[in-house]
C-alpha cells in the first residue's frame, strides 16, 4: 500500500475534529469549525476552493503555509482574486509512461548520487503516492482471433523488455510507487475507474486522518477526473517530480466561474452536444487560468461519464479545472466500479461533514462570475469530415461542426478539428 507522508498541522484555528463512519473513527480538518471560528463565508465558498482551503488547514507549518494564507482564502472575495499567493500540495501524482519513465530515471540517479556521497540510497523515495500508468503502448499485430489481445500484449513485453524490467525494479525498489501494466487501459480511464480515491485516508501521529483526493498528472487531460469531484490538473515533468519529493506548488488564489446547469438533455442528444455548447461559451467568456465549477439542478441528470467528458475538454477552453461536486451520482459510480463499501461510506461521510456533498437544498456558492445553460434547449450536432478549397491550395478538414439552436430563432456554429493543407508536391502537411 502506498501512503502520503503527512506532517502534523499547527492547527492555529483549532479545526481538527473526529468523524465516525462504518464503525471507524478518523480525524479531519473541519471547514464548519473554521466557519465558526470567525469565517462565516466558508459555507458558501465554491467547492473547489473548499478543497484548497482544507489543503492549507492540514498543511499549516508557518513555512510553506502560514495562518495568513488560511485567512486570505477563508475570507475569499470574488472581486479581489488573483492577488494572494498560496501553496498547494496534491495528495498524489499520476504519471503516464512518456513523462513518467524519465521521473523514475531521475529518482534512480538521485540514489546513485547518494551512494557516491556515502549515504543510504534507500532513503530516496517519493513522499507522495505516485502511480505510473503505461498506456498507448500495445500495437495491433494480431487481430480477428480470440487470443489476439494476449498475443499483442506478449509482443509488447518482448519488444520493450528492458524498459519494463526497469519499471518493475522501480516498483519494488521505491516506496510509494506503483506501476499499472500496459494492457490495462488508458491512463485517464484507469484513474477514474480504479486509482481515484475521492477521499483519502492516511496515518498522522498514529491516528487516521481523512482528506480530499487531489492529483497532479503529467497529461493535460488529467482534468477528466474532475468529473468525480477530484481537484487535479496537468503539469510538466519537473513540477510532477517536485510534488513527488514533497515540494508544494505555488499558485495565486484563482477566480472561479460557476456554470449553472438546469434541465436535462433531450432524447437523442449526447454529452458531445453538451460539451461543444459549453466549450464555445467558455471560449467566448475567456477562462484561461481560472477554475470552472458546475452546479445547479441539472447535475442530478448528468452521469459521471458525461461529467468526465466535460472535464476532459478543460484544456480546449484553457481553464485549470472543470470540477463537479461530490453527490449521489458520485457514490453510485464508485459502487459501479467496485470500490470497497467502506471507501464509499468514507466519501459520503466526509463530504457531508465538510459541506461538500451536493444536494438540491444546499445554498448555492458565491462565484466570481456565472453562466447558465438549460440542457433541455440543446439540439443534436452534425459531425462530419470535409474537403474544401481555400486560397493557397486545397485543405482536408476533419472534425466536428455543431449547429446549436436556442429559442427565438437564435443559433451559433462551432467547429472543433484540424485542417490539413495539401502542398504543391502532393505531400500532406499539417496545420492547426
Amino acid at each position: 500500500m502506498i501512503r502520503s507522508i503527512i506532517m502534523p498541522s499547527l492547527d492555529s484555528f483549532k479545526t481538527r475534529a473526529a468523524l465516525t463512519f462504518a464503525g471507524e473513527r478518523v480525524h479531519y480538518y473541519s471547514l464548519p469549525a473554521l466557519a465558526k471560528a470567525g469565517f462565516p463565508g466558508v459555507e458558501r465558498l465554491p467547492y473547489s476552493l473548499k478543497i484548497l482551503l482544507e489543503n492549507l488547514l492540514r498543511r499549516e507549518d508557518e513555512a510553506f503555509v502560514k495562518a495568513d494564507d488560511i485567512r486570505a482564502l477563508a475570507g475569499w472575495d470574488p472581486a479581489t482574486t488573483g492577488k494572494k499567493e498560496i501553496s498547494f500540495m496534491p495528495a498524489r501524482v499520476l504519471l503516464q509512461d512518456f513523462t513518467g519513465v524519465p521521473c523514475v530515471v531521475d529518482l534512480a540517479a538521485m540514489r546513485d548520487g547518494i551512494v557516491a556521497l556515502g549515504g543510504d540510497p534507500d532513503k530516496v523515495n517519493p513522499l507522495q503516492p505516485v502511480e505510473l500508468v503505461i498506456d498507448h503502448s500495445v500495437q495491433v499485430d494480431y487481430f480477428g482471433t480470440g487470443n489476439a489481445f494476449e498475443l499483442n500484449a506478449d509482443l509488447e513485453y518482448q519488444r520493450n523488455r528492458e524498459r519494463y524490467t526497469f519499471l518493475r525494479w522501480g516498483q519494488t525498489g521505491f516506496r510509494n510507487f506503483r506501476v499499472v501494466p500496459p494492457e490495462t487501459g488508458i491512463v485517464h480511464q484507469v484513474n477514474i475507474e480504479y486509482l481515484a480515491r475521492v477521499v483519502c485516508r492516511d496515518e498522522e501521529n498514529g491516528g487516521a486522518v481523512a482528506y480530499p483526493d487531489t492529483v497532479f498528472g503529467t497529461d493535460s487531460h488529467t482534468t477528466m477526473v474532475n468529473g468525480l469531484g477530484v481537484v487535479g490538473w496537468g503539469v510538466g515533468g519537473i513540477e510532477a517530480e517536485a510534488a513527488m519529493l514533497g515540494q508544494p506548488s505555488s499558485m495565486l488564489i484563482p477566480s472561479v466561474l460557476g456554470y449553472r446547469l438546469k434541465g436535462r438533455l433531450p432524447e437523442g442528444t449526447t454529452a458531445t452536444d453538451l460539451v461543444l455548447t459549453i466549450t464555445e461559451a467558455l471560449r467566448k467568456q475567456g477562462v484561461v487560468g481560472q477554475f470552472v465549477e458546475f452546479f445547479g439542478p441539472g447535475l442530478a441528470y448528468l452521469t459521471i461519464a458525461d461529467r468526465a467528458t466535460l472535464g476532459n475538454m478543460c484544456p480546449e477552453y484553457g481553464a485549470t479545472v472543470a470540477i463537479f461536486p461530490i453527490d449521489e451520482m458520485t457514490l453510485d459510480y464508485l459502487r459501479l466500479t467496485g470500490r470497497d463499501d467502506r471507501q464509499v461510506a468514507l466519501v459520503e461521510a466526509y463530504a457531508r461533514a465538510q459541506g461538500m456533498f451536493r444536494t438540491d437544498e444546499m445554498p448555492e456558492a458565491i462565484y466570481s462570475q456565472t453562466l447558465e445553460l438549460d440542457e433541455s434547449s440543446l439540439f443534436r450536432t452534425d459531425r462530419f469530415p470535409g474537403f474544401d478549397l481555400y486560397e493557397g491550395g486545397p485543405r482536408l478538414t476533419i472534425g466536428a461542426r455543431a449547429t446549436l439552436r436556442w429559442n427565438e430563432g437564435r443559433q451559433a456554429s462551432l467547429f472543433i478539428g484540424r485542417s490539413y493543407r495539401l502542398w504543391k508536391d502532393y505531400r500532406l502537411g499539417f496545420q492547426q
